[in-house]
């Protein structure tokens, strides 16, 4: 990129299933203020906003031009962004494009979903075609059943694996005070909760939840002026793929998945061998708990077949050699449009050591975060707390 760009500041909302006591531009202007507050700047400062949700999911249309108060964004440029689950790091990576060009030096990014407004489920029942694209029907929860059932099937995994990951998730929600779903579950609670397709359950899907997640973007020069520990973005890949290719239902396949094509790439930018020992933290975009055991695959942190030795060992709980979504995840809080940017943010919070009552118990230096959406669409962001690596 022509210029280093830094994470400045950033904040988000707290998230909840509902969110009664504001209206769509009250929650996101919550984050907007909460962003420039951890900054110490003003609206004024701002050069440009680039904001984006599923607008499709609330029934609310030109949500960038209605919600130009809120966000600061009147009388300023700025671009509308969306692409699925993925909209939030994509509106990090349009908003990083912005800074490193030249042309704008502070730049605001806004994601946000308030699902309560809309029916999101039956939005995503109607995007396939009713037969060639049934496993995407139902909020993809078919997807990863198939995903779920070829996992077990080719390498020996069990239901109780997947049960494992949303313990995990759960722990480490009840530790985030932003956090949606803060459950106290076990084993028992999670294998006997309602089954949705086989071998997916409620428990062990996302949850539909409302908030919003804002970040400062700046250039150099203003990043080591106004931040006390900038955090620095230093390389970004995307790969869109239409479902059927490269995706995850097939486990057994040989073929590179589109995540793990990615992650090659990202790693190849930055000359990573050994992905699990350089980066001291991952914040992956896992709509279901087989999801989040293939991105310990596909990220390179074990051979294929032994994503579900990593959760066994507890290798990626917050005190493991490679820890996974100290947040909760998405399992635990999913406001689709900020999603993806919650995984980048909070990545930043624990270079920043500002993660709060989920901060690991060891410094961290770099970040990675994924997103994921649409049919097997995968954004990731490589972040670090310096310029140098």
């Amino acid at each position: 990129m022509k210029r280093n760009v830094a994470i400045i500041g950033g904040g988000q909302t707290y998230h909840a299933a509902r969110r009664h006591d504001v209206s769509q531009p009250e929650m996101v202007h919550e984050a907007v203020r909460a962003a420039l507050d951890d900054a110490q700047m003003s609206i004024e400062e701002i050069d440009a906003v680039v904001i984006g949700n599923m607008e499709f999911f609330e029934g609310c249309h030109m949500t960038d031009c209605w919600l130009a108060d809120s966000t600061g964004a009147f009388g300023r440029s700025g671009v509308k962004i969306t692409t699925g689950g993925t909209v939030g790091a994509t509106i990090v990576h349009a908003g990083a494009h912005h800074v490193a060009s030249g042309v704008f030096d502070k730049v605001l990014c806004i994601g946000f979903e308030k699902q309560e407004e809309g029916d999101t489920n039956a939005i995503l029942s109607g995007v396939a075609h009713p037969l060639f694209g049934r496993s995407m029907a139902g909020a993809a929860v078919g997807f990863f059943a198939m995903l779920g059932t070829s996992y077990m099937a080719n390498y020996g995994a069990t239901e109780r694996h997947s049960a494992l990951v949303r313990i995990k998730a759960a722990e480490n929600a009840r530790r985030n005070s932003y956090a949606h779903l803060k459950l106290n579950i076990g084993e028992e609670d999670v294998l006997n909760s309602r089954m949705l397709a086989y071998p997916i359950r409620l428990l062990e899907m996302c949850p539909a939840s409302n908030g919003a997640c804002a970040m400062i973007l700046a250039d150099e020069k203003t990043a080591k002026a106004r931040a006390k520990k900038p955090v620095w973005i230093r390389a970004m890949d995307t790969a869109h793929n239409e479902q059927f290719v490269l995706d995850w239902r097939d486990t057994g396949s040989t073929a590179p998945r589109f995540s793990e094509v990615s992650a090659t790439r990202i790693y190849r930018k930055l000359g990573v061998k050994d992905p699990g020992s350089y980066y001291g933290v991952f914040e992956v975009y896992e709509p279901a708990t087989w999801a989040e055991i293939m991105w310990y695959e596909d990220l390179h942190l074990c051979e294929r077949g032994q994503g579900f030795r990593l959760i066994e060992e507890g290798k990626t709980r917050i005190d493991g050699a490679m820890p996974v979504n100290p947040s909760g995840g998405v399992l635990s809080t999913n406001a689709i449009g900020a999603t993806a940017m919650l995984r980048v943010w909070e990545c930043a919070l624990q270079i920043r050591g500002d993660a709060g009552g989920h901060q690991l118990p060891r410094e961290v230096h770099r970040g990675l975060a994924t997103a994921y959406g649409g049919t097997c669409w995968t954004v990731l962001t490589s972040l670090s707390d310096s310029t140098e690596d």
